[in-house]
């Protein structure tokens, strides 16, 4: 799916003109890239999170020619799914099944079965 894709299904969804959706499109990439650029953490629960981390200086390889180069120090950004969206990427659910010990101390939870849907 593409940006206008993406804004053609926000409009459907969601009842309202293109450019509404549009403009509330690029409302949210705007607010999460500064958000971001300005060093924060954006959390959408249930999707996932942005941040923000430093990948040190090192040094490479020119793979043609193998020759060892300099690669600068950046920040680049994370995306961690959340646990719905994962969920709904993976379609899958654990059967838990709960044992009480002989002693008569806590439940145990052990996953027994794991079926895709």
């Amino acid at each position: 799916m593409n940006k206008t894709e993406l804004i053609d299904a926000m409009a459907a969804d969601a009842g309202i003109s293109k450019a509404a959706a549009k403009k509330a499109l690029e409302s949210m990439l705007g607010n999460v890239g500064s958000t971001l650029k300005g060093g924060g953490r954006v959390s959408l629960v249930g999707f996932g999170s942005w941040s923000v981390s430093k990948r040190a200086a090192r040094e490479g390889r020119n793979p043609q020619t193998g020759a060892t180069i300099k690669i600068a120090a950046k920040n680049v950004v994370k995306f961690k799914a959340g646990a719905e969206l994962s969920g709904a990427v993976n379609q899958f659910t654990i059967s838990k099944q709960y044992i009480r010990p002989p002693s008569g101390g806590l439940f145990l939870c052990f996953p027994v079965k794991v079926s895709y849907i």
